[in-house]
C-alpha cells in the first residue's frame, strides 16, 4: 500500500493506492497527540501501519530541497523558512513530524523553485509551485497525459506546464492569479505594507476573491453564488478569468518546443463547479477536464509507488535514493 499526503491550505488530505481518501482540518491536526493523529489517518484510510510500503509527504513551499528525498535525510522539513506566503497553523508541521517519527518509509517531495525549475527564465521568481502541485501534475500524467497544462484553483491559483511528461515551469500564487483566499500583492497592498498596516504575508492572505468581495469565507460566497447573487458570480468569474489567463500564458511556453493544442486540466475545490469549467472553456476556446480536489493526494500516492519501484525521475524531478 502507498499513501500520498496533500498539505493543503485548510486541510490535510490523504489518499491510498487502494482508492481510499481521508482529510483532516489543519487546526484539528495541530491539537492531536502524535499517536492519536497517526491512528486517525490509518483508520481514515482503512489501512494498518505494517501494510504501508511508502508515503509521499508534501510540506509548505518545499523550497529547501531540489530532489525527492527520503524523509530522514531532509533538513528543516525541506523548506528554507516557515516565514513567507500562507497561513501558519501547525497542523502540517505536526503531520510531517508524526510521519517522520512513525518509522513508516517516507519520501518528501520538493516544490518547483529557483534551483530546480527546468527553464532558467523562471528563476526571475523564487518559487513556482509547492510540492502538492507536483502531486496534481503527476496524477494527470498517470491518467495518460504527456503534453498538458494544469491549473489548480483553490485557496491559491497555481498553473503548471508539462511536455513529454516533464515539467517545464509554473506560475505561483504570489505572482499572477488570485485564488479563493490568497493572491498577489497589488499597488494598494504594497502601500499598505509600507505603511505598516499589516505584513506582506498578511497582505497575501487577504488578496483572494473572498476578502476582495467582502465575504467571510468560501461557503458564504458559494451559497450566494448558488442563489444567483451578482457579487458572488463576479467573484467566481474573476477566478475563472485569471486562471484562464495563466493557462493561455503557459501555451506560449509549450509552443516554443513545438507542442500545440495541449490538454488543459483544472483541479482544486473550485474546479468541481461546472460553471467555472464552462467559463474557462469559453475564455481559452477548448475543452477542459476537471481533476477534482483529491488529485494532489492521489498523485502523491502514485509518486510513492513509482519511487518505491525504482523510477528514475518524477516529471523530470530527480530522486535521491
Amino acid at each position: 500500500m502507498f499513501i500520498g499526503i496533500d498539505h493543503g491550505t485548510t486541510s490535510m488530505r490523504f489518499a491510498s493506492s487502494g482508492g481510499k481518501v481521508f482529510s483532516i482540518l489543519r487546526q484539528i491536526a495541530a491539537t492531536m497527540p502524535g499517536n492519536e493523529l497517526l491512528q486517525s489517518i490509518l483508520q481514515g484510510l482503512e489501512v494498518s501501519k505494517n501494510d504501508i510500503k511508502m508515503m509521499a509527504v508534501t510540506y509548505s513551499m518545499g523550497d529547501g530541497i531540489d530532489h525527492i528525498t527520503p524523509i530522514d535525510r531532509v533538513p528543516d522539513r525541506g523548506i528554507i523558512s516557515r516565514d513567507g506566503a500562507g497561513l501558519h497553523v501547525g497542523g502540517g508541521t505536526h503531520v510531517y513530524d508524526t510521519i517522520k517519527d512513525s518509522g513508516i518509509p517516507a519520501i518528501v517531495i520538493p516544490g518547483l523553485h529557483r534551483g530546480n525549475t527546468p527553464d532558467a527564465r523562471f528563476n526571475v521568481f523564487s518559487h513556482g509551485a509547492s510540492p502538492e502541485k507536483l502531486g496534481i501534475t503527476y496524477h494527470a500524467h498517470k491518467m495518460g497525459y504527456d503534453n498538458f497544462i494544469v491549473s489548480d484553483i483553490s485557496s491559491n491559483t497555481v498553473t503548471l506546464a508539462v511536455a513529454d511528461g516533464r515539467l517545464l515551469g509554473a506560475i505561483d500564487a504570489c505572482i499572477f492569479a488570485p485564488g479563493i483566499h490568497h493572491g498577489p500583492l497589488d499597488l494598494a497592498a504594497i502601500r499598505d505594507v509600507d505603511a505598516g498596516l499589516y505584513s506582506a504575508n498578511e497582505a497575501f492572505t487577504r488578496a483572494g476573491v473572498v476578502r476582495m468581495s467582502g465575504y467571510s469565507g468560501i461557503y458564504e460566497l458559494l451559497d450566494d453564488f448558488n442563489n444567483g447573487n451578482e457579487k458572488a458570480i463576479l467573484a467566481i468569474d474573476t477566478l475563472a478569468l485569471f486562471a484562464s489567463m495563466e493557462i493561455v500564458s503557459m501555451t506560449l511556453l509549450l509552443k516554443e518546443i513545438g507542442v500545440y493544442g495541449p490538454e488543459v486540466l483544472i483541479s482544486g475545490s473550485i474546479s468541481e463547479i461546472q460553471y467555472v469549467k464552462e467559463r474557462i472553456e469559453d475564455h481559452i476556446g477548448c475543452k477542459v477536464k476537471s481533476l477534482g480536489m483529491w488529485s494532489a493526494a492521489k498523485g502523491c500516492a502514485c509518486i510513492a509507488e513509482d519511487v518505491f519501484n525504482g523510477a528514475g525521475h518524477i516529471l523530470g524531478i530527480g530522486i535521491d535514493a
